[in-house]
């Protein structure tokens, strides 16, 4: 029977005529939220009709696009809804699918690309570094400050702590601080 619930990695998801989801893969009952965020994660489902096995799978996604709308999320333009009403009955209405497909898939690429051209630009760009280093410097600071704050869970007190210790990471500090100064002088000129 479990094989007949799940095909090829697609979960089935029963709705029975109350309305209610079932979830056969995780054996409990869902929400158009629940199925949402599966879509969102890239799981498979497919949504059949408890009673008559019709696949239903279209309808409940419209539907999650349709509560999405009206929640206030509004990705589709007016003039988008108005042109895709306009081509149901119309002779290309048969493209239209296709089309869409293939132009979701072409802005995924997109995105793709442009993750990674931003990922690779973040590793050359001397700002991004410098950045990286203010957060460093600012988490050691934050390190020392909470270390030196008697009663601090885990630091000890301040007078467990060698004075050489201490005086080394305010030097490393300043230290730290000197570059980032040279650095930011740098980058004004």
């Amino acid at each position: 029977m479990a094989e007949s619930e799940k095909k090829d990695d697609v979960i089935i998801i029963k709705k029975y005529a109350n309305r209610r989801l079932y979830n056969t893969d995780s054996s409990s009952y869902i929400t158009l939220d629940h199925l949402a965020e599966m879509t969102r994660n890239g799981v498979d489902f497919q949504v059949i009709d408890a009673k008559s096995g019709a696949d239903i799978t279209h309808q409940i996604l419209t539907q999650i696009i349709m509560d999405e709308e009206s929640g206030g999320s509004q990705m589709l333009p007016v003039s988008f809804l108005r042109d895709l009403i306009s081509m149901y009955g119309n002779s290309m209405q048969s493209m239209i699918p296709h089309y869409l497909e293939m132009s979701m898939q072409h802005f995924r690429d997109n995105q793709l690309k442009m993750r990674k051209a931003l990922e690779d630009s973040l590793g050359t760009n001397p700002l991004a570094k410098l950045a990286q280093q203010n957060m460093a410097m600012f988490q050691a600071a934050t390190e020392a400050f909470m270390a030196a704050r008697p009663g601090t869970p885990g630091a000890g007190d301040a007078s467990d702590e060698e004075p050489a210790k201490k005086t080394d990471d305010i030097d490393t500090l300043r230290k730290q601080m000197e570059e980032m100064q040279k650095q930011l002088d740098k980058l004004g000129k």
